[in-house]
C-alpha cells in the first residue's frame, strides 16, 4: 500500500497527475485525500472516527493525518447540511 492508493491526484495509470514521484513512505506534501478512495460506497462512511483510524491502520500520521480528518469532519457537515 502506498499513499497514493488514498489520493485523489493519483490518475487513471497509477501516475501522479502533477508530475510528482511516486513516495516510497507515507508522505507527500500533495496529499490530496477523499473519502472514495477509504469507503467503495458511500454508504460505508460511518464517521469521521472510522476514517482516522483507517488511515492510522495504513500508516497516515502528522500532516496526511490531520488532511483526513478534515475531509472526514467535511463529509459530516455536508450530510448534515441536506438534513436540515
Amino acid at each position: 500500500m502506498i499513499i497514493c492508493d488514498f489520493c485523489l491526484l493519483r490518475s487513471q495509470e497509477g501516475a501522479c497527475s502533477i508530475g510528482l514521484n511516486i513516495p516510497k513512505t507515507m508522505k507527500c506534501r500533495e496529499f490530496a485525500p477523499g473519502i472514495e478512495r477509504f469507503c467503495a460506497k458511500p454508504t460505508d462512511f460511518v464517521s469521521p472516527n472510522q476514517i482516522t483510524d483507517m488511515a492510522r491502520f495504513f500508516g497516515l500520521e502528522k500532516t496526511e493525518l490531520k488532511k483526513v480528518k478534515i475531509i472526514a469532519e467535511r463529509r459530516v457537515a455536508d450530510e448534515s447540511c441536506k438534513v436540515s
